[in-house]
């Protein structure tokens, strides 16, 4: 007989002396008509639900013997007996009967997952670590991989809840992640837990090596390699199975953001190994290739905190020994207090060398190299070679011509001439972004013959830089090499004349001003330097020439300074009134195109010309030609010249036209009332009082009594001292009038706005 048997013999035998009463013959009557309907047996349990345990039992095993392929009186059987034993000790035989049911239910319901979940539950509560672990096998083998899953999550809980077996944990936890590999970091974190660190290396490894790994805790991959990272570099001693350099430096490759923590990370792997002088070697690597300034500052740190750290444990060491300090360990801490001053020296230059490393073509960059090099002549040599050769000029950034400059200049600077001039020869070569980059290589060229008093080779070089090419170039043509189209170089050029006009003879320096205008590459400023300086020279007709080659290349308003200093030039070379024809033409050619922006110098300029050599009436009909020509805003302070001119030479009756015409024309109300109110105190003076009059009531309509009460205050004045009442009278009704007339006009105003007002309000109203 089996087991199975022996605890349904029990349940029997513990029941053979259980009294049934009437109510229960009715039930039972059901049950032998319908001894295979799990509903009669059901109603026949429901009935005695409150009776002793021994006779549910008993009813129990009477209906799975009939019916024992019935799930519902399996589960709701089991369920009975593990409630009936719940408040009993683990150790009582009564738990052996219900592990006896679930073995016997298992024969017919061992495809129920259910079944197999209270079982191993129920066996957990009893503290059978064997036969649980069994139970759990037996279920995943007899269950469908399908359902595996239910009896895992349970299956893990277990092994997980006894430190006591970490090896069965890991075992069955690899079991595991054959099935569910995306749980990997639940099986991570157990290993933490028990110090298996090694084994958890393994599987951090293999999990970033599969590129479908996708994390359940919702971390990147970076956060995965820092904890890897973290892993390794802090627990050197137990972890063998995995190499840690090869895949910190993997690592490196792969997450460039994580270059300088994965840099550290390797360091301090090693400092925890004992390995110092490794460590060191891997901050001098990681300082030498890392690309950004946040991964340089961190492994920098991290490399001086060590250095610092291995002194402080030195002299810690020192100090806790009662033994005197050896010659040997003074040697020691000298050489690695020198250690880490050297590396604080270098620190400049090493965050030089990770821009660099980021932009080779950064002159900038390679210039403060130059300098953090202080003294170092081959240094610096070599740093500047290094730098001509990497810059590519035409992806470059800062200004190429001044590394080239600087290297020559540095070679002069030690008395080596003439390998700046080598220097210099190599730069003019060089197919720099813009002429003008060349151009200032060629200038400082020739500045450093000046400093050697060579200033006939400064010439020369002029001479052979404006060379023409064989064939014509634009010169905004980026196509053609700068060498090309350097013959148009206007700051070359301009160099050049100046080198002239120190050093050179007048025909040569005049040579080199007409080759200028021959290019059509002169400025305004360069024809009134060429002027000025055949005017030096007393060539004055030449000089006037050059004024009119000037003037035939530009146009207004880039002609304004060469007419105005041709015009005075002009007109002071001949004061006594010689050429007066010929700068009245030069005038009215100049006068004929001219903007109103420039005009006002240019009339004056003339008038006073017809006031010195010519006729008045001339003079006054150029004043009043420019009151015309000039800008709205100047019209005020042209009329008041013009006024003031004819005041004097035709008197003052004469200037009532420019009156009237000045307060007809100007368009600003405050000038047109200041010249109404001295127009009329003239009139006044003359002894014209209705003119005044008339002069005050014309003006009166542009004046508000509550603003510009000053000019009422002022015909106020007027009429008491030269009026009457009735004038009196009408000056106060026109004064009224005006007020009425602006109220109107503030009132009208007023309504547009709260219209306005409204009808946005409205709006806003509409659109919520």
């Amino acid at each position: 007989m089996t087991t199975e048997d022996d605890s349904s013999t029990s349940v029997q035998t513990s029941t053979t002396n259980l009294i049934f009463d009437e109510t229960d013959i009715l039930y039972e009557e059901d049950c032998l008509r319908n001894q295979y309907s799990v509903k009669a047996w059901l109603r026949y349990i429901d009935h005695i639900k409150e009776g002793p345990n021994e006779k549910i039992n008993l009813v129990y095993e009477r209906a799975l013997r009939e019916l024992p392929g019935s799930y519902k009186l399996w589960s709701n059987y089991l369920k009975l007996r593990r409630k009936q034993v719940r408040s009993k000790c683990i150790i009582d035989p009564i738990y052996e009967e219900v592990n006896n049911t679930f073995e016997r239910s298992l024969v017919f319901m061992h495809k129920m997952p259910r079944i197999w979940l209270d079982y191993c539950q129920c066996l957990m509560d009893q503290c059978k670590i064997t036969r649980t672990r069994r139970v759990f096998d037996r279920a995943i083998r007899a269950l469908p991989i399908t359902q595996h899953n239910r009896i895992w999550s349970l299956y893990i809980k277990f092994v997980t809840s006894y430190p006591e077996i970490p090896d069965t944990a890991m075992r069955v936890y690899k079991r595991y992640l054959k099935l569910q590999p995306e749980c990997a970091e639940e099986y991570i974190d157990y290993l933490k837990e028990i110090g298996h660190l090694d084994e958890c290396a393994k599987l951090y490894v293999d999990i970033l090596n599969r590129d479908n790994f996708t994390s359940r805790q919702g971390k990147s991959n970076h956060q995965l390699w820092n904890e890897l990272c973290e892993l390794v570099s802090k627990n050197p001693t137990k972890i063998k199975s995995v190499q840690v350099e090869p895949i910190l430096r993997q690592g490196i490759l792969k997450y460039k953001d994580q270059v300088g923590q994965l840099w550290t990370s390797l360091a301090d792997y090693y400092i925890r190994s004992g390995c110092f002088e490794k460590a060191r070697d891997i901050f001098e690597e990681a300082v030498e290739s890392v690309l950004t300034v946040r991964d340089f500052t961190q492994v920098f740190d991290a490399y001086a905190q060590s250095e610092e750290g291995l002194i402080s444990a030195l002299m810690n060491k020192s100090n806790e020994d009662d033994e005197e300090i050896t010659e040997d360990d003074d040697l020691e801490l000298e050489l690695r207090l020198a250690r880490l001053e050297y590396l604080m020296d270098r620190r400049p230059l090493m965050l030089n060398s990770v821009l660099l490393r980021q932009n080779p073509h950064n002159v900038n960059e390679w210039l403060k190299r130059i300098k953090l090099y202080g003294e170092q002549y081959d240094k610096i040599i070599q740093t500047f070679t290094k730098a001509v050769q990497t810059i590519d000029p035409k992806i470059c950034t800062g200004k190429l011509q001044d590394l080239w400059i600087a290297f020559a200049q540095f070679y002069d600077k030690y008395q080596q001439p003439d390998e700046a001039r080598y220097i210099y020869d190599k730069a003019i070569k060089v197919n720099f972004r813009n002429v003008d980059d060349l151009a200032a290589v060629w200038c400082a060229w020739c500045e450093m013959e000046l400093e050697h008093e060579k200033p006939d080779e400064a010439i020369k070089l002029m001479e052979r830089a404006t060379i023409l090419p064989r064939h014509k170039v634009d010169y905004y043509d980026t196509n053609e090499a700068v060498q090309l189209r350097l013959h148009k170089s206007l700051k070359l050029w301009s160099f050049y004349v100046d080198l002239e006009e120190c050093y050179g003879t007048f025909q040569t320096c005049k040579s080199v001003y007409d080759r200028i205008l021959d290019l059509r590459i002169a400025t305004p400023q360069i024809i009134i330097n060429y002027a000025l300086y055949l005017e030096e020279n007393k060539y004055y007709e030449d000089a006037f020439r050059v004024y009119e080659k000037g003037l035939a290349l530009f146009k207004w308003p880039n002609v304004y300074d060469i007419w105005l200093t041709y015009l005075c030039k002009f007109v002071a070379r001949y004061s006594d009134g010689s050429k007066l024809e010929r700068a009245r033409d030069l005038f009215e050619q100049c006068l004929e195109h001219c903007p109103a922006k420039f005009a006002k110098n240019l009339y004056l300029l003339y008038a006073k010309l017809e006031e010195q050599h010519g006729l008045d009436r001339r003079a006054l009909k150029i004043y009043e030609r420019a009151t015309n020509a000039v800008e709205p805003k100047e019209k005020e302070e042209m009329f008041n010249i013009y006024i003031k001119r004819c005041g004097e030479m035709q008197g003052i009756t004469a200037t009532r036209e420019i009156y009237e015409k000045a307060i007809e024309s100007l368009e600003d109300e405050r000038a047109v009332r200041d010249m109404c109110l001295r127009y009329a105190d003239l009139e006044r003076k003359l002894g014209e009082i209705d003119r005044g009059r008339a002069i005050y009531s014309h003006c009166s309509q542009m004046c508000d009594p509550r603003i510009h009460n000053d000019f009422w205050q002022t015909w106020k004045e007027f009429e008491i001292k030269h009026g009457n009442e009735d004038t009196m009278r009408e000056m106060l009704r026109i004064k009224r009038s005006v007020q009425a007339t602006y109220n109107v006009q503030v009132n009208y105003m007023a309504a547009q706005m709260m219209v306005a007002s409204i009808g946005e309000d409205t709006s806003a109203t509409q659109a919520n």
